[in-house]
């Protein structure tokens, strides 16, 4: 299997070099060339996840041999990483939906599943490729990936890890999470800014040639942990299948009947993944793209215009507070059949003038495959509390922007497996004061009080982080992003 860029602007290369490089070096992201068809007897009988994650990066991974596979799935999915043995887990909410929670990593969200696989894939792609060079690993987070990626990559041999994240933009939680993380190799700064100004400082970075040429003479390299790298991407495609051999084995559907995922979305990488099953022979009708008050993705399904210049909100559900939403990219090079000359057009529009619009035959294979809508503040509060009444079931915001949308669609006949992607102890006190009303804003408080009224155990990322010593405390401005990461590569190495 051999990748190719969304803009046409480099040489097809291999899953390791993909991995290696995080994305095209000169701007655009790596795609598959094609994407393999899984027959239904890899996943649907199959209880194990490990066995499932196998089938699925066999044809994906094609210059790694089985040993390696073997080894890095392994070592990512452990009792010791994730506290289920199924590493997800699946809840019935009603008849006609099911949570799929990817919550059970070691950090309380869904990129964990990815993010203890990806340091094992990577270590690997670079003996492969005979990659001697340090690498720096450059993550923008809206709050979940960084810690997610510090898990991973932390003490990594021959890895750095610097993480980005909006000050002021994420919840208490999640900052404490990240700043409390050890480890020799990594460092967290926050942004006086939003996340899209986070992840554009490290897109900038990435595509400044002159840069990249001066930190390899000094033996050292920029990849990524964020879903622009295909690495990360690529793990997320095997709980599509698992998810759906649960509920066929559980007798839910029938062996083949297609079903409908909705997920709450904010870069669009996990949508996309489901996309990609879909691709791969996954029985799936429709990907239901879920918006918050930020709603750019609602929009542009709903108009054809993706227009990034607008207000920016920042919500009870933090992690999807996005404006350029990257994986989008990926998306529309697969609706325009891998044109990569309209996609690269659209993205230098967007560069440049803040929007692009597409064209008519684009947007019809977009509602193919695509429902969408946005779900306000009210409603997600509303959301959580109904459920928690009527289900005994405690959602998280993000989780709740799913639930509140897929009731939107309850008049289509199908299934639907609504992604899960945190656990409500990350986001405790908007979850607790939706629950019991009023403002609520002492996390730890809140964390206990949660626990006290749900019965449920506090996920193990969060028990004792009030008491870990706070290790990283920078502020910068944006425009401080290049010289900081300069002067980090020096103490981290």
């Amino acid at each position: 299997m051999m990748y190719v860029s969304t803009r046409g602007n480099y040489p097809p290369v291999t899953a390791s070099q993909t991995i290696g490089f995080g994305m095209v070096p000169q701007g655009g992201l790596f795609v598959p060339q094609s994407l393999p068809h899984l027959p239904a007897e890899a996943y649907r009988d199959i209880t194990s996840y490990q066995q499932v994650a196998r089938s699925v990066f066999e044809p994906l991974l094609t210059d790694f041999t089985d040993g390696e596979l073997a080894q890095c799935i392994d070592h990512a999915y452990t009792p010791l990483n994730f506290d289920t043995a199924s590493v997800v887990d699946m809840v019935d909410l009603d008849e006609k939906r099911t949570i799929m929670e990817l919550w059970h990593g070691p950090t309380a969200a869904f990129k964990d599943i990815a993010l203890q696989i990806m340091p094992h894939l990577l270590s690997f792609a670079k003996k492969k490729t005979g990659n001697t060079l340090h690498t720096v690993i450059l993550v923008a987070t809206s709050g979940d990936t960084g810690k997610a990626a510090l898990e991973g990559f932390k003490n990594a041999p021959d890895i750095s890890i610097i993480v980005f994240y909006p000050h002021e933009g994420v919840s208490e939680i999640q900052k404490l999470q990240m700043a409390t993380t050890d480890g020799r190799n990594t460092a967290v700064v926050a942004v006086r800014g939003n996340f899209d100004d986070c992840q554009t400082g490290v897109k900038e970075l990435f595509a400044d040639p002159l840069l990249r040429a001066q930190l390899r003479e000094k033996g050292i390299e920029f990849s990524s942990a964020n879903s622009i790298n295909w690495g990360r991407l690529c793990p997320q495609i095997v709980y599509y299948f698992t998810a759906y051999a649960d509920v066929v084995r559980r007798g839910r559907i029938a062996a083949g009947e297609p079903v409908d995922f909705c997920v709450p979305t904010g870069n669009f990488g996990n949508i996309l993944a489901g996309y990609y099953a879909r691709c791969m022979g996954l029985p799936v009708d429709k990907l239901i793209c879920a918006s918050n008050k930020n709603r750019v993705l609602s929009d542009f399904f709903s108009t054809g215009v993706y227009n990034r210049t607008r207000e920016f909100y920042r919500t009870n559900s933090p992690s999807m507070d996005i404006l350029i939403s990257s994986n989008l990219e990926r998306f529309l090079y697969a609706m325009t059949g891998g044109d990569s000359g309209q996609v690269g057009a659209w993205y230098d529009a967007l560069a440049h003038t803040g929007s692009f619009s597409v064209d008519t035959a684009t947007r019809r294979a977009i509602d193919e495959v695509i429902l969408s809508g946005w779900i306000d503040e009210k409603q997600v509060c509303a959301t959580i509390d109904r459920i928690y009444r009527t289900r005994g079931c405690v959602l998280d915001t993000h989780t709740a922007v799913g639930v509140a949308l897929s009731e939107s669609f309850t008049g289509r006949d199908r299934k639907t497996i609504i992604a899960a992607t945190a656990s409500p102890y990350k986001f405790s006190c908007a979850v607790l004061g939706a629950l019991q009303g009023g403002v609520v804003t002492n996390e730890f408080d809140c964390i206990r009080r949660l626990a006290s009224l749900s019965g449920s155990p506090v996920h193990h990322a969060l028990q004792g982080l009030r008491d870990r010593p706070v290790l990283h405390d920078r502020v910068i401005d944006t425009g401080r992003m290049r010289e900081t990461v300069l002067e980090l590569i020096t103490t981290l190495r």
